[in-house]
C-alpha cells in the first residue's frame, strides 16, 4: 500500500499519538530513513516502510535499555514541535551547545513533581546564569516575569544575548533593513553573479536528477551504493562544467590559505565584498538598538555563507571553492557566491521573531555582562551597564542560578564565532574559557574544569540570597559535579537525567542524556552574607 506525504503524516500521527508533519516525513525520505517512490510527479511512501521505521524506533525503550531506567522521559519534551524548541528569538542565531527553552520553563516555573510543595523561582525574583551562552535563561526568565542576570566570558555571546532581549523600534528596523537590502541587491545585480548562479543551479539540478534520484540515500543506507566511491566519481564528473562556468563568468576564487584573518580565509572574494558593503551601511545607522539588531542579522548571514561544505558547517575543516559531493544532502552541491538570498531571508525572519517575542515580553530586566564568572563583581559591573536593574538586585538579591556550564573538551566557544570576532572587532579571551576543546578531556583538563566551575559558584554565592537554589544542566560522564559541589560549599539535593533528542550532531540517533543537578548550600549559614553595592 502506497501513501501520499499527507496520508503518511496522518498515519504516523495516529501511530505515535503525537503530531507528525509532512515536513517530518520529508526529512525521513531525504535522509533515506524510509523508502519512497515518485509516480506521476507525486512522492509516495510504502506503508510497510513506515511500519518498519516507527516500529523499530521506540526510542524510549531503546534508550532506557542503554542509559538506564532512571531516564526521565517526560523531560525529553518529545511531543513538542521543533518550531517550539526554537521559538521566536531562540532561533535568531546559531549557537553550539545551547539547551532548549522548555527545560528553563519546566524548572523555573515549578512544573516538576518534587516542586509541588516548593516553587523555587517566582515572578519578580532574580535568576543568574553565569554561563549565559546565547541567552536562553534570560529570554525564558522574561517570559515568566522574572529578572535575570547573565555573565559570559565571550563578548560575542553577551552581544547575542542582549540583542535577543533588546527593545526595538520595529518600523525603523524594517525600513533600515530594506534600504540596506536594496543597496546590496543593486550591487549584486551589476556583478554578474546572479546570472552565474542561475546557470550553475540549472546545470546542477539536471545532473543531480540524473545521478542522485530520490532513492539514492535509501540505497546508501542499505549498502547497495558505496557513497564515498560513487560520490567522488560524480563530483569529478561535474567539475568540468563548473570550471567552464567559472571561466565564462570570470568568478574570482582566490583565497589566501595562510591569512591570519578569518574573513579572508573562509569567504570567497565576491562574498567578502558584499559583507563589507552591508557592514559599512549598518555602521551608518544612528540608532544603537537598530544597529545591534542589524549586526546580529549580518552575523547570522555570514555564518551561513562560509566557503565550506554543508556537512562541515558546524565544524570547519578546510575552505571549499568548487562543487562537491555533499554527504548531508546526498547530491553534488556548490559553494555560496552571494549573501543576498540569506541576508534578505534572515532580515525578514529575524524581525518577525523579535515581534513575536515582543508580544510575550514582561516588564522585567535582563542583561548579560561580559566577564569572568570566577572573579566578576556583578554589582559593580551591573551598575555601570544597567543602573536601574542594579538597584533591584541590591534590594532583593539574586534568588538562585539556572545555568549550563561548558562540557569539558567539547567546544571552543570563541572559535565557533571567529567570523564575528574578525568582522566586528570583539576582543577574544580564549585562554579564559572553562573546559574548551583545545585543552582536551584528559586528567589535567578535568581538574582545571572542576576548579573553574567551582570557583564560578563560589564567586556567585556572594550575590545570592539566603536559602538559594542552583540548577545546573550538564552531561557529567566523568562524575565531576559531586566534587564541584563540595568545593563550592554546596551539595546535590536532587538530580534529573533527561534524554536529549534531535541533536544537530551527525550521531543524533545515538542514545544521549544530560542531568539537571539541584544544588544548595551545604550547611545553614551562621550569619547572613551582606554585600554593599557601591
Amino acid at each position: 500500500m502506497l501513501l501520499t506525504l499527507k496520508q503518511a503524516s496522518q498515519w504516523a500521527s495516529e501511530y505515535l499519538n503525537k503530531n507528525v508533519t509532512t515536513a517530518n516525513i520529508s526529512y525521513l525520505i531525504q535522509y533515506g530513513l524510509i523508502e519512497s517512490r515518485l509516480e506521476n510527479g507525486a512522492t509516495l511512501i510504502p506503508l510497510n516502510s513506515l511500519e518498519e521505521y516507527y516500529g523499530h524506533n521506540n526510542r524510549e525503550k531503546r534508550w532506557k535499555d542503554e542509559l538506564g531506567n532512571d531516564l526521565n522521559w517526560t523531560l525529553s519534551f518529545e511531543k513538542i514541535k521543533e518550531a517550539e524548541t526554537t521559538k521566536h528569538v531562540h532561533r535568531l542565531h546559531p549557537y553550539k551547545g545551547k539547551f532548549i527553552p522548555q527545560i528553563v520553563e519546566y524548572f523555573l516555573d515549578g512544573h516538576i513533581d518534587d516542586f509541588k510543595q516548593n516553587v523555587y523561582f517566582q515572578p519578580g525574583k532574580i535568576v543568574l546564569d553565569p554561563f549565559c551562552g546565547s541567552g536562553t535563561t534570560l529570554i525564558q526568565a522574561n517570559e515568566l516575569g522574572m529578572h535575570a542576570v547573565g555573565i559570559d566570558i565571550s563578548a560575542f555571546n553577551a552581544f547575542i544575548s542582549n540583542a535577543k532581549i533588546g527593545k526595538f523600534n520595529f518600523t525603523h528596523l524594517y525600513e533600515r533593513s530594506k534600504e540596506i537590502t536594496a543597496v546590496l541587491r543593486n550591487y549584486v545585480g551589476t556583478s554578474g553573479v546572479l546570472e552565474f548562479e542561475a546557470e550553475l543551479a540549472e546545470s546542477l539540478s539536471e545532473f543531480n536528477n540524473q545521478y542522485f534520484p530520490i532513492s539514492f540515500k535509501r540505497k546508501v543506507r542499505t549498502g547497495e551504493i558505496d557513497q564515498k566511491i560513487y560520490g567522488a566519481e560524480k563530483e569529478a564528473a561535474f567539475l568540468g562544467t563548473y570550471k567552464q562556468l567559472i571561466s565564462d563568468y570570470q568568478i574570482d576564487l582566490q583565497m589566501p590559505k595562510d591569512s591570519a584573518r578569518f574573513m579572508k580565509q573562509w569567504y570567497l572574494p565576491g562574498v567578502r565584498a558584499e559583507i563589507d558593503l552591508v557592514y559599512s551601511h549598518i555602521r551608518k545607522v544612528e540608532d544603537r538598538a537598530t544597529q545591534n539588531a542589524l549586526m546580529l542579522i549580518l552575523s547570522r548571514t555570514i555564518r551561513s555563507c562560509r566557503a565550506t561544505t554543508h556537512a562541515d558547517l558546524g565544524t570547519l575543516r578546510q575552505p571549499v571553492t568548487t562543487t562537491y559531493y555533499c554527504r548531508k544532502h546526498g547530491k553534488v552541491c556548490k559553494p555560496l557566491f552571494s549573501i543576498l538570498g540569506w541576508w534578505d531571508r534572515y532580515c525578514k525572519d529575524s524581525i518577525e521573531r523579535w515581534i513575536e517575542f515582543d508580544k510575550l515580553k514582561t516588564e522585567t530586566f535582563q542583561h548579560c555582562i561580559t566577564g569572568d564568572s570566577r572573579t566578576i563583581d556583578i554589582s559593580t559591573m551591573l551598575r555601570k551597564e544597567n543602573p536601574q536593574f542594579a538597584e533591584i538586585v541590591q534590594k532583593q538579591r539574586i534568588k538562585g542560578i539556572f545555568t549550563s556550564p561548558p562540557y569539558v573538551g567539547l567546544i571552543n566557544y570563541h572559535e565557533q564565532h571567529a567570523y564575528a570576532y574578525d568582522l566586528f572587532g570583539f576582543k577574544r579571551l580564549d585562554e579564559l574559557e572553562i573546559g574548551p576543546l583545545f585543552r582536551g578531556k584528559g586528567g589535567a583538563a578535568r581538574s582545571s574544569y572542576i576548579h573553574g566551575v567551582a570557583e564560578v559558584f563560589k564567586n556567585c554565592k556572594r550575590f545570592l540570597a539566603d536559602n538559594y537554589d542552583v540548577f545546573v544542566v550538564a552531561n557529567d560522564k566523568f562524575n565531576m559535579y559531586p566534587t564541584i559541589a563540595e568545593m563550592a560549599g554546596m551539595h546535590i539535593v536532587n538530580q534529573h537525567k533527561r534524554p536529549v533528542l534531535n541533536r544537530t550532531e551527525k550521531n543524533r540517533e545515538a542514545a544521549y542524556s544530560e542531568t539537571i543537578f539541584h544544588l544548595k548550600e551545604t550547611r545553614k549559614k551562621l550569619e547572613s552574607i551582606s554585600y554593599t553595592f557601591i
